[in-house]
């Protein structure tokens, strides 16, 4: 398919699973561009009147000029001459970690003075031989296959593409007409893919906001407005100590649940570890099964890590000291605890409570006392809960399989690009 660079030599190889069409041939991407400029460093901002340098990061992974986030710099005219960019040049990212290393874009703005970084190789085709769309998508396609990966020099943190390796590798070179359709064939495809990621996206965003909904039309609801009130401190103990005369054998196997282990999306244990109880007995949180479980700090407060214990080896548990500790008492569930303070609106308000340094605050145990919440009688609590459930299972399914459809959709560019240069389009 495709010819790379040898760490060893300069020998490349192809991929014997990609034939070319007849008429098609292969030829090394130097003899079929004009140049392969890198851009140059400019490590001052300009004001509003300064050049606009397009950076690594103005690169997407779908192969986008992303232009919402520009840095202006200064330029000497030698400057702005050399490295001004032209509708139908490719950008090449030659520097990165080497998984990013290799992203492409072709450049199609036709206003504006756009300069590039010396993180970016500007290609240029040679006209009438090589259709820019045609190489965008191939690089495109060797970055999906992770071919910069393999050529690429690397050191600590980064990688690079060499200018002779990146002019080395062998691109397939359909005749000129045959390449104006393929790209005209592609844009359309292209065109089609991003459309049904759209609609595939806006549809999971509706559900991901389906839960916090359900949750609003409850606790918001007229209903609502006319059940009693009560401090989540006058029916919840928190923060309960460790029962004095709790004893338990060193090696008794015990359910213990780092902060990693809850599932903030959607609000259980997923992944417990059982340890010798020695290991837990000291430093850590004390719980118990039914206990809601709150995470204090942020950002896990504000992601949605909090849990009704259950499934506790011997009905009990411990866990990271992150955690502030409810135990409901007869007259609310902890099922109606954990709904109300997963709903956005009382987490944000968890936010303005926050003591300690940035990235270590921390919600602390008076905003949970203090806080108000409806408490009808305990068997509408049950009915309505078993609702919640009921929906927003329902919820999650959904989510599931968009995720699955965008999945799908996401795989979709590959597949259309390496059909593309088989000659199958």
């Amino acid at each position: 398919m495709m010819k790379m660079q040898s760490e060893a030599d300069s020998s490349t190889r192809r991929n014997p699973d990609f034939e070319l069409p007849p008429g098609w041939r292969w030829v090394r991407l130097g003899e079929v561009v004009q140049e392969a400029l890198p851009g140059f460093a400019c490590g001052k901002r300009a004001g509003n009147d300064g050049f606009i340098q397009l950076r690594m990061n103005n690169i997407s992974s779908r192969g986008e000029l992303d232009l919402s986030s520009v840095l202006r710099v200064p330029a000497t005219p030698e400057q702005v001459e050399k490295y001004r960019l032209a509708p139908g040049d490719i950008i090449f990212n030659n520097t990165n970690s080497a998984e990013l290393v290799g992203k492409t874009a072709l450049f199609t703005e036709e206003k504006g003075t756009f300069l590039y970084s010396n993180h970016l190789t500007r290609l240029r085709p040679k006209f009438g031989i090589l259709d820019p769309f045609c190489l965008a998508s191939w690089l495109r396609l060797l970055w999906y296959r992770r071919v910069f990966e393999i050529i690429c020099n690397r050191w600590i943190g980064q990688a690079a593409v060499q200018r002779e390796k990146l002019l080395n590798l062998e691109i397939p070179l359909a005749p000129f007409p045959e390449q104006l359709r393929i790209a005209a064939k592609l844009r359309e495809l292209m065109q089609e893919v991003e459309r049904a990621r759209t609609v595939c996206e806006k549809q999971l965003e509706a559900a991901k906001i389906l839960p916090a909904t359900y949750l609003r039309q409850v606790f918001e609801s007229e209903e609502a407005k006319k059940w009693e009130r009560k401090r989540l401190g006058e029916v919840c103990e928190i923060n309960p100590r460790r029962p004095k005369n709790f004893t338990r054998s060193p090696n008794a196997p015990t359910t213990f649940v780092p902060m990693a282990a809850v599932d903030e999306r959607t609000g259980t244990i997923a992944d417990p570890e059982v340890v010798p109880y020695s290991k837990v007995s000291k430093g850590y949180t004390y719980f118990e099964k039914r206990d809601v479980l709150f995470a204090k700090i942020t950002p896990c407060m504000q992601n949605g890590k909090h849990v009704i214990a259950r499934d506790l080896i011997d009905r009990v548990g411990f866990g990271t000291t992150e955690f502030h500790v409810l135990r409901p008492d007869s007259k609310i569930l902890p099922e109606w605890v954990h709904f109300f303070i997963r709903q956005p609106h009382f987490l944000r308000e968890a936010t303005a409570y926050f003591t300690g340094a940035v990235g270590q605050q921390r919600v602390p145990e008076e905003f949970l006392a203090n806080y108000t919440i409806p408490l009808p009688p305990v068997a509408a609590q049950r009915r309505i809960a078993a609702d919640l459930r009921e929906k927003i299972a329902q919820v999650e399914k959904l989510r599931t399989a968009i995720e699955k459809q965008l999945e799908a959709i996401n795989t979709l560019p590959q597949a259309i690009l390496r059909k593309a240069f088989k000659g199958e389009l």
